[in-house]
């Protein structure tokens, strides 16, 4: 019998305008290592997948999307881990060395968030595996516990 169980993140995709302009972006702020490259049948490469340090086995893969680049302005598909506070005030000093602009670090959920944009407007999310212990429960957007998950339903 096989398991039902998930292994894992395969793969993120990010849909972008402009791929080299991506390429160099995603390489300066994260250290992407192209992998694979994905021409389409007229030999045109519009896609390609990379591995970036810390996220491996998973890979991140962009794809030449203009309509969902533009739906995916200002959305934060995926949140990438950091261990702590700390960390989240090195990556900011990075940030701020390639003048990417960011958010301040803020109490997230449960652990701490820096947000900033990649060149499409995507918001791309660097939040702690640490959880900071503060109660924001009661903020709108924030996460509440679910006591029932099994009879959870929203609304």
């Amino acid at each position: 019998m096989t398991s039902r169980e998930l292994a894992g993140i395969h793969h993120v995709k990010i849909p972008v305008t402009d791929l080299a302009r991506s390429l160099h972006w995603y390489r300066r702020v994260f250290g992407l290592r192209p992998t694979l490259a994905f021409p389409d049948a007229d030999g045109v490469v519009r896609g390609f997948a990379g591995e970036i340090p810390g996220l491996k086995p998973a890979t991140v893969a962009f794809r030449v999307n203009p309509a969902a680049a533009e739906g995916s302005r200002g959305f934060d598909p995926v949140s990438f881990a950091v261990d702590s506070r700390d960390d989240l005030q090195g990556w900011a000093g990075h940030l701020d060395s390639l003048g990417v602009s960011h958010s301040p670090i803020v109490e997230a959920s449960v652990g701490w968030l820096l947000i900033f944009d990649d060149p499409d407007g995507l918001t791309l999310h660097l939040y702690t595996w640490a959880e900071h212990g503060v109660d924001v429960s009661g903020r709108p957007g924030y996460g509440r516990p679910i006591t029932d998950p099994d009879g959870w339903q929203p609304g």
